[in-house]
């Protein structure tokens, strides 16, 4: 019942809103008319006062800009409120987001990179947050559909780079040379959710990630044992395990030692 009369009042205040914007447009018509009206007519040795006419005009406008900022109003509400309690819902579910960026924690950092076709040659590139490339690897996976990738933290010089944000940049080439599309994703369970300049985000895997780039939610299924692990999904044509939980999975990629 609750729901139900939310619903009404936000359609009895739109409905209102609309007929004001109306009744607004109609008497702002008629004010033109009749302006123009009396200009036309007004006596040329005692012509109208221009201050009450400007009054006027200000006035209207004011009524105009105030019907506009409850809109905008409106809708920011209802877009924060929608979104943090959607988001707020992810907490403990395993989710697959698109997004090129993640976090480097306890040495480690892990993409999905799904090639739209197969692949010849495929450079993997991992920028730090200032957009500098810290080390480079050759991806494995060439074949069309998902492929996972883990970055052991290691920088190109062989030292081992600061916990952080992390962007992997990805180049595929076909065997005609042409460049084959590409989408990145992260996966993992969300541990928590902030509003943030406007946007609410997620964090998963220690990193920051939009609600609305979620592609798959699915429940992270506890084993016997009381741990809990990512299941297992079916997307694009192929199955997409936890690189950390399948070290089977000839999909999976853990970056070598980095080279001189």
């Amino acid at each position: 019942m609750a729901v139900t009369d939310v619903t009404n009042t936000g359609q009895t205040t739109a409905t209102t809103n609309n007929a004001s914007r109306t009744r607004l447009a109609e008497n702002f018509e008629m004010f033109l008319t009749l302006l123009t009206t009396q200009m036309k007519n007004q006596d040329p040795l005692s012509p109208m006062d221009s201050n009450q006419f400007t009054q006027q005009v200000v006035q209207m406008t004011g009524v105009e800009q105030q019907l506009q900022t409850n809109d905008l109003l409106k809708q920011l509400v209802s877009n924060t409120a929608t979104g943090i309690q959607a988001a707020v819902s992810l907490i403990g579910k395993d989710v697959k987001a698109v997004t090129d960026t993640t976090a480097l924690s306890g040495g480690k950092a892990t993409w999905t990179y799904k090639l739209d076709a197969e692949a010849k040659d495929v450079k993997l590139e991992i920028l730090d947050s200032k957009g500098n490339v810290v080390a480079a690897r050759s991806g494995a996976g060439k074949t069309a559909g998902e492929h996972n990738f883990t970055w052991d933290g290691k920088t190109a010089e062989g030292s081992n780079a600061n916990e952080g944000q992390y962007t992997l940049r990805i180049t595929a080439k076909g065997s005609d040379g042409k460049t084959v599309g590409t989408t990145t994703y992260v996966r993992g369970v969300v541990s928590g959710v902030e509003q943030s300049g406007g946007q609410t985000l997620l964090t998963i895997n220690g990193g920051k990630v939009e609600w609305t780039k979620v592609t798959t939610i699915t429940t992270p299924t506890t084993n016997t044992g009381g741990t809990t692990t990512p299941p297992t999904e079916t997307a694009g044509g192929g199955s997409t395990t936890d690189p950390t939980t399948d070290p089977n999975n000839p999909d999976d990629e853990t970056s070598p030692p980095a080279q001189a």
